[in-house]
């Protein structure tokens, strides 16, 4: 339990929510972000504000083992802020810009100790898909974790987003995406991210296993070998203690299943690169 004097445990959680806003509640020792009762949106622990509770964001920081020192990280999605805390504590050197289209969402960031703008971090109120179509400032990764109560946003999964985010990232940079593996759309989302990236992409699962974690690199040298993976999983293991190690292995599984089927002459199971 958080301390008796914790500024975040004296902050009372809102109302539930009947309509789709926003709001927080308090269970065991948690703070949760959620839109309809059922699904969490972000959850933090109160007694440790700043580590990763959820796998799939654990399994986001994953865009270290491509690029291990970004110098400026742009995240569109806020909600409880998790990964922007994290990122803020761990990578000290590192600039970071959360765009969130939802005010309200927004207007909870004291709910989740995320701290206020300054030089190294900033929220931007905007939609996520024109903010990435207009930025002249060219990020070495991007992460994309944005749902509404009705899930994925369409304009953060259409082949143009995909270009955009491309077009977006300095050269090497890594994208990130969270995907719902339950999503019918799941695989379609996948083929446009590997034509907007010429291929460059590895797809692995979350711990939960509800969730997949798209890693897409623009330019440099992909993929990077076995050794390669799990010897900077290790020099990283020290300062992240988030299971890089094991998601390095399952990274690298998926990569290998992926020449291998590259390799194939009789593999046809290579669907969806239709754009939309």
């Amino acid at each position: 339990m958080p301390p008796e004097d914790s500024a975040l445990s004296k902050l009372e959680p809102l109302a539930r929510s009947v309509d789709g806003h926003p709001y927080v509640v308090d269970e065991h020792g948690r703070r949760i972000l959620q839109f309809d009762g059922v699904t969490i949106q972000s959850q933090m622990a109160l007694a440790e504000p700043d580590a990763l509770e959820l796998d799939y964001t654990r399994a986001m920081m994953g865009f270290l083992l491509f690029h291990p020192e970004p110098r400026h990280i742009l995240m569109v999605g806020l909600g409880g802020g998790s990964l922007a805390k994290y990122c803020l504590r761990r990578l000290p050197e590192t600039r970071f810009t959360a765009v969130e289209i939802d005010p309200e969402v927004i207007a909870l960031r004291e709910h989740f100790g995320i701290p206020p703008d300054g030089g190294r971090f900033s929220v931007v109120c905007a939609d996520g898909a024109e903010f990435v179509r207009d930025c002249d400032d060219a990020p070495d990764v991007l992460l994309v974790d944005g749902f509404d109560p009705g899930g994925q946003p369409r304009q953060l999964c259409s082949a143009g987003f995909y270009d955009d985010c491309h077009d977006l990232l300095a050269d090497g940079g890594v994208l990130v995406v969270n995907l719902m593996a339950a999503d019918p759309r799941f695989g379609l989302y996948a083929a446009r991210i590997r034509e907007s990236f010429e291929q460059r992409v590895v797809i692995a699962r979350a711990d939960d296993g509800l969730n997949r974690i798209a890693y897409a690199v623009k330019g440099g040298r992909f993929p990077p070998s076995r050794a390669q993976l799990l010897a900077r999983a290790r020099e990283l293991a020290s300062n992240h203690p988030i299971g890089m190690m094991p998601l390095a292995q399952r990274i690298q599984h998926r990569l290998a299943q992926r020449t291998e089927r590259s390799a194939d002459p009789w593999d046809t199971n290579r669907a969806g690169r239709r754009r939309s």
